[in-house]
């Protein structure tokens, strides 16, 4: 009991370093974002856009400058300019380099309602996709994920840092406008120009803003607890568009807000857009690829779907205090996608869904067998999503803590943790607490195990009867040789010859090699692993005598 203790106060030393330990990303805890209000001027003559933020902000007594991220102008004439910024409407002192924007504060009092004003214009790089889409009409839209909205926007670019947002695009008065949040204005200032605003007023991280500025045709589809429901579209692609997103939208917002806890947001709106190539989940106005509307509802963009929709619970509301914790989004989302599933379309397809997520992992680990699920002070974006790990495995792990579990405590745990960090950030560890707190399981050697190590299970072994002291042996061994073991419950199904009998036991294996015993009056007709599909793990299994 003592060193069981002592190794469970080691694993959480271990969990709480990863928590402290320098993040490459400069964080400011004595600056806080509480809204940002961004009027862009668009046109059809060129690329650039002509901005203006302000932003609602405070600040802590001693705090000499604020930080915010910009991409700065390069060589080729791309990227923004700032030209420049007051605060609380006085003139004050800024530096742009090296896409850092740096402004002097010091000589200034603060206030609880600062208000920083910048002005700037550019071409961006990214970010903001600007061109035409697949029709040859031009449009513009966003492309935020993870780090890229500092090429047109001048913010906090990093998911701790959660604000309100409002968006305010004046463009040719030919396009409709598409933003997170409500539609609080529409105005044609003159014959040729229009104004749009939206407003977001719940706290987001700034990866999920979003604006797609298209001729559009719309469909208001439905409500949810009084929330809209809507589709958006390329006109070209009316009829195909409004049929493919009728469903499964509402399905899914009513099974998660009944599983999860309440859906945040005061709309959702399903969106077409040219500037990703799967679904991005855009708090509020999910973004989804071009090609994604076929007219035939398919099952692939069906499952595209539900996973944005999971994305607004796990990412949007519940977000991740930095990106080394990123499989609390795509991992969750993945997971609750085939929950979904199993809910709408049957036991089968979950099951088939979690089989396909298997065999990615293990594809994966052939060649990367200590990549982990959570990143240990990931310093390269582009590093920091495998869909093979933090999206497949992430699930499985999920899936495997369920079953630990069970479903009562798994569910309880889910919830409260969603209530607990409800339009706030979190982590790994803080999940596990309250994982802990709902089943009274002490869970740190299987999070370290799963999500901090890499490597997955593979067993051989065997069993036989023996007949003199009626017994079944059970021979299991861990033979993945990559220095990862683990400990878990193994699920049997044993079958009898005798009037179709079939028989259900657990046993736990660990690094050893192990052998069991199991009482039984008869010789079994066949032993199989891990029938209910519970286990990320592949085996080599038969009777050996």
């Amino acid at each position: 009991m003592i060193m069981r203790l002592f190794n469970y106060i080691i694993l959480l030393f271990l969990f709480s370093f990863n928590l402290i330990s320098k993040d490459p990303y400069p964080k400011n805890p004595n600056i806080d974002i509480l809204n940002y209000s961004f009027e862009l001027h668009l046109n059809d003559s060129n690329d650039v856009i002509y901005g203006e933020a302000n932003i609602k902000l405070t600040i802590k007594p001693g705090e000499k400058q604020i930080r915010l991220d910009l991409i700065s102008k390069t060589t080729d004439n791309k990227g923004m300019s700032v030209h420049e910024v007051m605060f609380n409407n006085k003139k004050i002192s800024f530096s742009h380099v090296k896409n850092v924007l740096k402004i002097n504060t010091e000589d200034f009092e603060y206030d609880v309602n600062d208000i920083l004003k910048i002005k700037y214009s550019g071409i961006p790089i990214t970010g903001l996709i600007i061109g035409d889409n697949m029709h040859g009409d031009r449009t513009f839209f966003s492309d935020n994920w993870p780090n890229k909205a500092r090429n047109w926007l001048p913010l906090v670019d990093h998911p701790y840092d959660k604000a309100t947002s409002d968006f305010i695009i004046v463009a040719p008065n030919h396009y409709q406008v598409i933003s997170n949040g409500l539609l609080v204005e529409e105005t044609n200032l003159d014959r040729n120009l229009k104004r749009t605003h939206w407003r977001q007023s719940i706290p987001i991280s700034c990866w999920l803003y979003a604006i797609g500025v298209a001729e559009f045709a719309v469909d208001y589809v439905d409500y949810f607890e009084g929330k809209s429901i809507q589709t958006w579209v390329y006109k070209q692609d009316r009829d195909k568009g409004f049929y493919d997103f009728k469903i499964p939208t509402k399905h899914t917002l009513e099974f998660f807000s009944d599983y999860i806890g309440p859906f945040a947001y005061e709309k959702l709106a399903n969106v077409q857009s040219n500037s990703v190539k799967g679904g991005m989940e855009s708090a509020t106005a999910i973004f989804y690829s071009d090609v994604s509307v076929t007219g035939d509802r398919s099952v692939r963009w069906r499952n595209v779907i539900i996973h944005e929709v999971a994305h607004q619970w796990f990412g949007n509301c519940v977000t991740e205090y930095d990106w080394d914790d990123v499989w609390l989004s795509e991992g969750f989302a993945t997971y609750f996608t085939l929950m979904f599933r199993e809910h709408a379309y049957g036991r089968e397809d979950f099951v088939m869904g979690l089989k396909e997520a298997r065999n990615r992992v293990f594809n994966f680990y052939k060649n990367n067998k200590d990549v982990s699920i959570v990143h240990n002070n990931l310093k390269d974006m582009k590093n920091v999503l495998s869909y093979d790990i933090q999206y497949q495995k992430g699930a499985w792990v999920l899936h495997m803590l369920r079953n630990y579990l069970g479903e009562e405590a798994f569910k309880k745990g889910i919830r409260s943790y969603y209530n607990k960090y409800y339009n706030s950030n979190t982590n790994t560890f803080e999940f596990m607490r309250e994982m802990e707190k709902a089943s009274n399981k002490k869970l740190a050697k299987f999070f370290d195990q799963w999500l901090y190590k890499g490597g997955n299970i593979i067993l051989e072994g065997g069993w036989g009867y023996d007949i003199k002291k009626k017994e079944i042996y059970i021979d299991i061994e861990q033979v993945q040789n990559d220095g990862h073991f683990f400990e878990m419950p193994l699920e049997l199904k044993i079958f009898y010859d005798k009037e179709n009998l079939i028989k259900l036991e657990t046993i736990n294996i660990d690094k050893n090699s192990r052998r069991f015993y199991i009482s039984s009056e008869f010789k079994p007709k066949d032993i199989i692993l891990d029938p209910s599909t519970k286990l990320l793990a592949r085996w080599d299994f038969k009777e050996t005598n």
